[in-house]
């Protein structure tokens, strides 16, 4: 179990930590310092790195978390509320990047490409919208695994 609990936390970090700098650091600067083509330009290089740790993170975190739940927990019936209360965020998260990988960031990708600055400044608010969503509940899902169980 301490393998899995390990690499759950690890992912988590990443993710959650990656999204954490991404939004609260980088995107002031780069908003501040850089005009469209380069700060366009500059997000998709960032997220052409940064989402294969994201693909890693969801497929760690989901394994060791369905390992943990029915391996460790005894399944659904016999775990805590705020179990529950990840798996769900955790899910939704989840289906959230899988919208950013397979809409608007392709769509940025294109325009970054055609240099049609002003669509790729609609995907990438689009992007920047999605992920604020996501940390709210990473934020909120890391709050639930370490102080849960005391609710």
């Amino acid at each position: 179990m301490s393998l899995a609990i390990t690499l759950h936390v690890l992912a988590a970090v990443i993710w959650v930590g990656g999204m954490f700098f991404a939004w609260m650091i980088l995107r002031p600067v780069a908003g501040s310092l850089l005009e469209p083509p380069q700060r366009l330009t500059l997000w998709y290089h960032v997220f052409q790195r940064f989402f294969p740790w994201v693909w890693a993170a969801v497929v760690i975190l989901l394994a060791t978390g369905l390992w943990m739940l029915f391996g460790v927990f005894g399944g659904m019936g016999s775990s805590g509320f705020h179990v529950h209360l990840m798996l769900v965020a955790g899910l939704a998260m989840m289906a959230i990047f899988l919208h950013i990988w397979f809409a608007p960031y392709p769509r940025l990708g294109r325009a970054v490409a055609s240099e049609d600055w002003p669509a790729g400044g609609q995907q990438l608010g689009q992007i920047r919208r999605l992920i604020g969503i996501n940390l709210i509940l990473g934020l909120a899902t890391v709050t639930i695994a370490y102080g849960g169980r005391f609710f």
